[in-house]
């Protein structure tokens, strides 16, 4: 055996030549590869993990819960934002309806029955509408007006002064004119009759939202008898919150 040769070989293998023979098993490159990218997706998902906790504990995903639910985008800090819509909200609401004691009516008889708009202002002031002129109709109208009664005023007023006014009889006619004034017409037709009742008119009044005025206390009323000073003062009223 040759001196060359490596011990346990049994002289199977002879050396010639310049070269040694190998005596390590080749290396498996596959599994290598396999091996290294199966930690770097270890490693990748990992991270994610990590930084998924992080942003749950820091608080990160609250612009998207409030967006989802309402409560404020992004120019808003935990819903506080929705509240800076609340003056327009209001401004779009309905204004409320003028009390009979704000409203001036003109009450004009365009029947031929004499007397009639004097009694129909009467009634109207004591229920405490404010009364302007009483007389027969303009030429326009008079005698021509075949319904209840026609109330005319400015088209500005039409949900206001006009529909107040238009609780206290029933089946009138509604028209606008060119006026800019707020006071309000009623001409009386010919199948005018009277007035519908106080408890109907204030009931149809605050259905609709508006408020009741108080009967004014008629003029031929008797005074009620003077009753001497009391001795006692009056306690005074409790203070209201």
């Amino acid at each position: 055996m040759s001196m060359l040769t490596p011990p346990g070989m049994g002289g199977k293998y002879r050396i010639t030549g310049h070269r040694f023979p190998h005596m390590r098993r080749p290396r498996n490159r596959r599994r290598i590869v396999l091996a290294a990218v199966s930690v770097a997706a270890a490693l990748a998902l990992a991270g994610w993990g990590t930084l998924q906790l992080v942003d749950v504990f820091s608080g990160g995903g609250d612009t998207t819960t409030q967006a989802a639910h309402g409560k404020g985008g992004q120019s808003t800090k935990h819903g506080k934002g929705d509240c800076k819509a609340a003056p327009a909200e209001e401004a779009d609401a309905p204004k409320p309806l003028p009390r009979p004691d704000e409203i001036t009516v003109n009450v004009y008889n365009a029947t031929p029955r004499g007397g009639l708009a004097k009694i129909t202002a009467d009634e109207l002031k004591r229920r405490g509408f404010k009364i302007g002129k009483v007389g027969n109709a303009p030429e326009l109208y008079d005698k021509k007006v075949g319904g209840v009664g026609l109330l005319l005023g400015a088209p500005e007023i039409a949900d206001g002064s006009l529909k107040v006014l238009g609780t206290q009889l029933g089946g009138t006619e509604v028209k606008n004119d060119q006026r800019t004034g707020e006071d309000v017409d009623l001409i009386l037709g010919a199948e005018y009759k009277e007035l519908a009742s106080k408890q109907d008119a204030d009931r149809a009044l605050t259905e609709m939202g508006g408020e009741p005025a108080s009967e004014a206390p008629s003029q031929e009323a008797s005074p009620s008898p003077s009753r001497p000073p009391s001795s006692k003062a009056a306690a005074p009223a409790p203070a209201k919150c």
